[in-house]
């Protein structure tokens, strides 16, 4: 039992809650990850599903920008709206079920769930493929660092609100500072270089596009294979 709280903390009878209540600066770390850990790996993930498209992908680049900004824009302002209405707290399966139903309500929680732990497994394989990338003899132990990184995660998370997001206060603001200066180095560059900048490695020629943007991969055979 000991051992459990050292790593959980003291359990907290149900009028101790105020004790886990955060402000503003904490509570970022805690709610607004899911967002932040996507800005780290979802472009590079746009980019690598665009690859095939060779020269034609950079058409495609800026409608698929507009659409995530769009989607966090109609969050932001469900966001806005939510936290007046349920000041004390309004989750998924609360505010589906009170306006639109219970069923609702459970399917809201289920997608929920299946989204956190979709979130969770990308954000930790996306984190340690950089990491690899970085240090290639880490490669092989690629499994058991996801599995690490995950343990060490659940245990910060089932320590409490408050005690987690003093954890990820530093690696949160850190991250946003670094995005922030290399927007800003990103920006000093292209103005000082009048809007054409030398790359310091200069990326491998564009090939002509493999295959035709679609919702459904490509399945079928050319004329002349089928022929064969």
């Amino acid at each position: 039992m000991r051992l459990l709280e050292l790593l959980l903390g003291r359990p907290l009878r149900s009028d101790e809650e105020a004790v886990e209540r955060i402000g503003v600066l904490t509570a970022i770390p805690v709610l607004g990850l899911d967002a932040l850990a996507s800005a780290s790996y979802g472009p590079e993930a746009a980019l690598t599903v665009l690859l095939p498209l060779g020269a034609t992908a950079t058409i495609w680049v800026r409608p698929i920008t507009l659409a995530i900004v769009a989607v966090l824009t109609v969050v932001a302002l469900s966001y806005a709206q939510t936290i007046p209405a349920y000041p004390n707290g309004g989750g998924s399966f609360t505010v589906a079920k009170e306006n639109l139903g219970r069923t609702p309500g459970l399917l809201a929680a289920a997608a929920l769930c299946t989204d956190y732990v979709l979130n969770v497994a990308v954000a930790i394989s996306a984190g340690i493929g950089a990491i690899c990338s970085a240090e290639p003899r880490l490669l092989p132990y690629t499994l058991p660092l996801c599995l690490g990184v995950l343990a060490l995660l659940t245990i910060v998370n089932l320590r409490g609100v408050r005690e987690s997001g003093l954890a990820f206060l530093l690696p949160t603001y850190l991250f946003v500072a670094s995005l922030l200066f290399t927007f800003g180095l990103g920006a000093w560059k292209v103005v000082l270089a009048h809007g054409h900048p030398t790359p310091v490695v200069p990326p491998p020629r564009l090939p002509q596009a493999a295959a035709a943007a679609s919702l459904w991969p490509s399945c079928g055979h050319s004329p002349a294979a089928a022929r064969r």
